[in-house]
């Protein structure tokens, strides 16, 4: 038999003490807001007048968090009323419209509504005036705006940076921790030029690189290069190795992958022709042969269906003649990929001495002599890592526990890699989450490249900002510098970051223009992937609570972007930036294909969703001619 609603009697009417047991659960919810709210009434007045409201609203949002209201929110549905779900944007009007409603059904007088409260229509358009105060007025055909990464060539190539702009981007995005300011003037002016030719209009981000751990130089390794063919299980040939060979002393790029490249003169090269054979003697005394396949310019393809390893010096003879104009030698190039292969179980010390990186030492009996070492970039982390704390490398690719720390050395045990090892390189992010870092998000590179962002950019971001202090600190600066409107977005990528948001937003609404970037790769490390969806969703919330436009970031159809071949997750999780008021796309040879897909996602997803609430289109089943269910009676209307 079907249980009765706690809220009705035996008849179906509204029980009377279940009632006053809402209005005053909803009475006490109140009475903390409020409380709460005069709490904070000093750090109130220091609020921009832009903001002030806003920053009311968040508070009460705060106080209502503060506690599990799950069955509260059980009780209002089943009365049918409004379950507090979707008040973020104007959480006191709807407590005072939820109990009013409540009151009358008792037979209660309702209260009237305080002045000066938001209600959901002057929420919603907080939220609008503050997305276009940062992101510039909304564009045609959806609401959400699309950022894109700058790659170095759009200093140099204006079509780029005109076909993005056509093909959808509202913001362009400048990393300052890569280029420079002669490469980032470029990019602004052929931003500039595109936009008069267009007619467009586009916002200029531009992120200060902040004090990024990363992983120091790591040595040279031997000056080899290897190629192999592709064989069945038998050792058959499936596919000969694909080899470049290129003018010694040029930088000459292949159009399709290759398996291995060599820098040999360009004369001899230029001899040779599709079919001829070149002999050499390889690393390991092997006599090897090289067919020639084909030609671009001077450089040559060469097919090769026996392993080989060459190194500086080799002897390249065509059609095995001995001398003359038939012998070339295989020039001095850099070793391929200098990196640290680490497995699970091994050790690596991370050094404050700035000597470059090396794999593991082993004697001529195969004993370990000395583990693999490589260098950090911020001294500040010998001081503050503890034994037992978790370490990633390389965006959660190698992970590992510190097992002992020194003031000049840190012992890690890698506990994650794929058993046939990782390779770890220079400048790879390193995250400890946690490490509890008492250091400053700017730099003095990045004081520096303010003054470049103050006369060239609409809004400047903050990397790994994680405290009140790292905000007041760039709020002054940009003062100083007549920047005192530029925007500034507080990009949230450390665990610490996301702890402190609350504060970070009121200390960041000092400032006239302001927003947040969720910035999901570092956070992913720092959090865990397990908690990315369930964090991300919080920072969405406390930042609509604030009314503060949100920057949707990281690895955003990043398959469809390189590769040019989307896959599904990344399809819906692009669906999902639909909450954000921006989504970011990162560089990448598709970039265009990437934001011509994200711009279909996001006109269509706005159709059925705004923020956490979903919009109830009409769904067009019954319009299809080939259903087989019964004639609907809605069908003709």
């Amino acid at each position: 038999m079907k249980k009765h609603d706690d809220s009705r009697d035996a008849e179906g009417n509204h029980d009377h003490d279940a009632l006053a047991a809402t209005i005053c659960a909803l009475d006490n919810l109140i009475v903390e807001m409020l409380e709460f709210e005069r709490g904070f009434s000093s750090c109130l007045e220091s609020i921009h007048p832009e903001w002030r409201a806003s920053a009311c609203n968040l508070l009460h949002y705060l106080a209502l968090r503060r506690r599990d209201i799950r069955p509260l929110q059980t009780t209002l549905a089943s009365l049918g009323l409004s379950s507090l779900g979707r008040a973020e944007k104007h959480v006191f009007s709807s407590l005072q419209s939820v109990l009013s409603m409540l009151r009358l059904a008792a037979g209660m007088p309702a209260h009237p509504p305080e002045e000066n409260r938001l209600d959901f229509a002057a929420g919603q358009e907080l939220l609008h005036h503050h997305t276009e105060r940062l992101l510039g007025p909304k564009p045609g055909g959806r609401t959400t705006r699309i950022m894109v990464t700058m790659p170095g060539e759009a200093a140099e190539d204006y079509l780029l940076v005109r076909e993005m702009l056509a093909a959808g981007m509202d913001c362009m995005r400048i990393n300052c921790a890569h280029d420079g300011p002669e490469a980032w003037g470029r990019m602004v002016e052929n931003l500039r030029r595109a936009k008069r030719e267009l007619g467009r209009r586009c916002r200029i981000l531009m992120d200060l690189a902040g004090p990024k751990l990363r992983t120091g130089q790591v040595e040279s390794g031997a000056r080899v290069v290897k190629w192999r063919p592709r064989r069945d299980p038998f050792g058959r040939v499936l596919e000969p190795a694909r080899v470049w060979l290129y003018p010694a002393g040029t930088q000459h790029e292949p159009d399709a992958p290759a398996d291995a490249a060599l820098p040999l003169s360009g004369g001899w090269l230029s001899r040779l022709r599709v079919g001829d054979r070149v002999e050499f003697e390889d690393a390991r005394g092997a006599q090897r042969e090289l067919k020639i396949v084909g030609g671009e310019g001077l450089c040559r393809w060469a097919e090769a269906v026996q392993t080989s390893y060459v190194s500086p010096g080799a002897v390249f003879r065509r059609n095995g003649r001995k001398t003359g104009a038939g012998v070339a030698r295989v020039a001095d190039f850099s070793p391929p990929d200098p990196h640290i292969l680490l497995k699970p179980g091994e050790m690596l010390l991370l050094t404050r001495d700035q000597i470059p990186g090396r794999g593991a030492q082993f004697d001529s009996r195969g004993r370990l002599v000395a583990p693999a070492s490589v260098a950090c970039t911020l001294p500040e982390m010998f001081d503050a890592v503890r034994p037992g704390e978790r370490i990633w490398f390389d965006d959660g690719k190698i992970g590992g526990i510190v097992r002992s720390a020194s003031g000049d050395q840190v012992r890690v045990e890698i506990t994650h890699a794929r058993p046939q090892g990782e390779r770890l390189r220079a400048e790879k992010g390193i995250n400890l989450p946690d490490t509890r870092f008492s250091l400053s998000a700017l730099t003095s590179k990045d004081e520096e490249d303010l003054r470049f962002i103050v006369g060239h950019a609409h809004m400047v971001g903050m990397s790994f900002v994680q405290r009140v202090e790292d905000v007041r600190r760039i709020q002054e600066l940009l003062a100083e510098m007549g920047g005192a409107e530029l925007g500034i977005l507080l990009k949230i990528e450390t665990r610490r970051g996301f702890e402190m948001l609350p504060d970070l937003l009121l200390e960041v609404m000092k400032a006239p223009v302001a927003g947040v970037m969720i910035a999901r790769g570092d956070l992913a490390v720092e959090c865990g992937y397990e908690r990315l969806a369930e964090v991300q969703e919080e920072i969405l919330w406390l930042c609509e609570a604030a009314h503060m436009p949100v920057v949707w970031a990281t690895q955003v159809l990043e398959s469809l972007a390189r590769t040019g071949l989307p896959s599904r997750a990344e399809i819906t999780d692009a669906a999902m930036g639909e909450r954000a008021e921006c989504v970011m796309l990162n560089k990448g040879p598709h970039i265009l294909d990437a934001m011509r897909v994200l711009d279909n996602i996001l006109q269509r997803m706005e159709e059925h969703q705004s923020k956490k609430s979903p919009l109830l289109r009409q769904l067009r089943w019954w319009e299809r001619a080939d259903h087989h269910f019964p004639q609907s009676p809605l069908s003709n209307n």
